[in-house]
């Protein structure tokens, strides 16, 4: 066996290793994505609220009342700001209380707001304008809805990357003469993997961005889906287009190798 070839199945099992072991977390260990990913679910719930607040805007009705409306609006725009200040000051001060008690598991908060998301929880403003205990309702129902979303996107996420990993070395198995064809999605899978780890341990935030970004996070899928077409390649197309992918690498390293398809 050559060791290009043991190397992608090596690449492959570390690779369903790793992204198994986070999505088991995502299922097994209560807490554990809110504790891992407590500062950016905080941020991401300020920033909700903060747009909810900024929201506010002139009536835009037509007609008589309309108008009127828009008037009093903008004759009242600097008191209405103040106003806004006020209420978002009031939000982040309740904050951190509110937090505290969606954050310990036992709290029946929990199973309140859980149905709530269920039923499909908005940002109501006017819950943001009332009495404390509705601030607080607020905070903890869009804490969890943040934490829920989350934890979609890291499954969706971490399954995907476990399902090309799969293919790679089911692949490795079927097409074994591939060996050189298959070492451009190993390196390609690597790259991003390695990537992933390094935010992973070093800048946490910038991984869940990642994840939880639709634009981002489709643009990470459209690139698993592009490896994947290596794969296909190697499997139905007898890898002609990475052949001639490859020999073009091989060639501008001034490499005397070449490939030929399989």
């Amino acid at each position: 066996m050559s060791p290009s070839l043991i190397l992608a199945r090596i690449l492959s099992i570390v690779g369903i290793i790793l992204f198994s072991a986070a999505l088991y977390l995502t299922f097994s260990v209560p807490g554990w994505l809110e504790e891992f990913a407590s500062s950016y679910i905080e941020k991401q719930l300020t920033e909700k609220i903060d747009d909810s607040i900024d929201q506010v805007a002139p009536p835009t009705r037509e007609g008589l009342l309309g108008d009127l409306a828009r008037k009093v609006f903008e004759a009242n725009a600097a008191q209405i700001e103040l106003k806004k200040d006020q209420l978002r000051s009031k939000t982040h001060a309740s904050m951190a209380k509110a937090l505290a008690q969606i954050r310990d598991l036992d709290c029946e908060c929990r199973t309140k707001y859980a149905d709530r998301y269920k039923r499909g929880f908005e940002f109501d403003l006017s819950l943001l304008q009332a009495a404390n205990d509705k601030i607080v309702e607020t905070i903890q129902g869009g804490y969890l809805k943040v934490v829920a979303d989350l934890k979609r996107d890291i499954r969706i996420f971490t399954s995907s990357n476990i399902a090309i990993f799969a293919l790679l070395l089911l692949v490795s198995f079927l097409k074994p003469n591939a060996r050189m064809h298959l070492m451009i999605p190993a390196a390609l899978l690597t790259a991003s993997t390695l990537i992933c780890s390094y935010f992973y341990i070093f800048e946490q935030n910038w991984l869940l961005s990642i994840i939880h970004s639709d634009y981002v996070g489709y643009a990470y899928l459209g690139y698993l889906g592009f490896v994947s077409l290596f794969l296909a390649d190697i499997i139905f197309n007898h890898a002609r287009v990475t052949t001639k992918i490859l020999n073009a690498i091989l060639e501008a390293l001034g490499s005397a190798l070449s490939a030929t398809t399989c």
